[in-house]
């Protein structure tokens, strides 16, 4: 598992594409700052007081399910006045401002002011007070709106530059689109499992992908999907001792949500994952989705093993990856869903 791959680093050829994905036109520029970053504009003691308690306690809330904690963004505070060209094109920015002449209190989301691709929420209050029932009120909303900037961007990368071979592999075999960025090589394949894997001296990455038939609903049940996980995960995915092999961890949290993707019935695992009989371990997301045309059940599981670095970032890019599984047949599940929907 801590092969070593010469390709090209990976967040080298990140930084090179996204240099070159300006929006046509001229007025924008291309977006600064590192991943997760969100600059806050907003008054010094604005700040250092309970409306800016409340801003970092929503928008820099613990990363569920690393190992160590980091925060959902990293905040950096700027006033107003400092607000120049240089912040003006950050990636992710929030904007605080409170006064009695705003007598119309509002949140706005808004794209690509000043770059691109932005995310930027506006807030006007017109007292602290005002401030604090508005932002709790949309507090769910604006925390999604800038996580998902962040993974959206990750995606137009890896659309734009991913490994040929594998895309064909997935393509062609189990009959879905990945896309999967340049570096990764495949593990292991087998007739409904592929095991891809990214490494450098520092970090592991890795994507599986596997299928199994869809037999009745309590597939989509966490005590289901774990039992599957940690199945697959002994059979396939070994670790680097005799008889030690992937698991997952059960003395910490594990989070499991219902969801739709992409108009399909899924569910959603995140937690740590571990090797039995060994020390390694880190992150993993892992959405399952059924493919309602052929009968089955897909499932896309991201890792992450960064033992000396923060895992938050690494964790994203391996979790855009999954998200960005397409069915070549979604058409088909479109009208099997809406004619379930609709009683027929």
């Amino acid at each position: 598992m801590k092969q070593v791959i010469t390709n090209l680093t990976f967040l080298v050829v990140l930084s090179l594409i996204w240099s070159s994905c300006n929006k046509p036109g001229a007025k924008y520029e291309t977006i600064t700052g590192k991943a997760g970053e969100l600059v806050v504009v907003i008054g010094k003691e604005t700040w250092k007081g309970p409306t800016g308690s409340l801003i970092r306690e929503v928008l820099a809330q613990p990363q569920s399910s690393l190992p160590q904690s980091e925060p959902m963004l990293s905040l950096m505070d700027v006033p107003p006045s400092a607000f120049v060209n240089i912040f003006k094109t950050h990636r992710n920015i929030l904007t605080v401002k409170i006064s009695s002449t705003y007598t119309e209190p509002k949140v706005e989301f808004t794209n690509d002011t000043w770059a691109y691709p932005q995310a930027i929420v506006n807030i006007q209050a017109s007292s602290p007070e005002n401030f604090e029932e508005l932002f709790k009120a949309n507090s769910n909303k604006i925390l999604a709106y800038f996580l998902k900037a962040e993974k959206d961007r990750l995606k137009s990368v890896y659309r734009k530059s991913y490994e040929k071979g594998i895309y064909k592999t997935l393509h062609d075999d189990l009959k879905l689109d990945l896309y999967v960025p340049v570096g990764f090589n495949i593990v292991k394949k087998d007739s409904d499992f592929v095991w891809m894997r990214y490494d450098t001296p520092l970090i592991y990455q890795s994507i599986i992908v596997y299928t199994y038939p869809y037999d009745s609903d309590s597939t989509f049940t966490r005590k289901f999907q774990l039992g599957k996980r940690n199945l697959i995960a002994k059979n396939h995915i070994p670790g680097p001792l005799p008889g030690s092999y992937m698991t997952t961890e059960t003395e910490l949290p594990l989070d499991f949500n219902i969801l739709k993707f992409n108009g399909n019935y899924a569910s959603e695992m995140r937690g740590l994952w571990k090797v039995e009989n060994d020390f390694m371990g880190g992150p993993f997301v892992s959405l399952s989705v059924l493919d309602a045309a052929r009968r089955r059940v897909v499932t896309v599981e991201g890792h992450v093993y960064a033992p000396k670095n923060d895992k938050r970032n690494y964790l994203r890019q391996v979790e855009a990856m999954v998200y960005s599984l397409e069915f070549l047949n979604q058409d088909v599940n479109d009208k099997i869903t809406n004619q379930l929907e609709s009683g027929n």
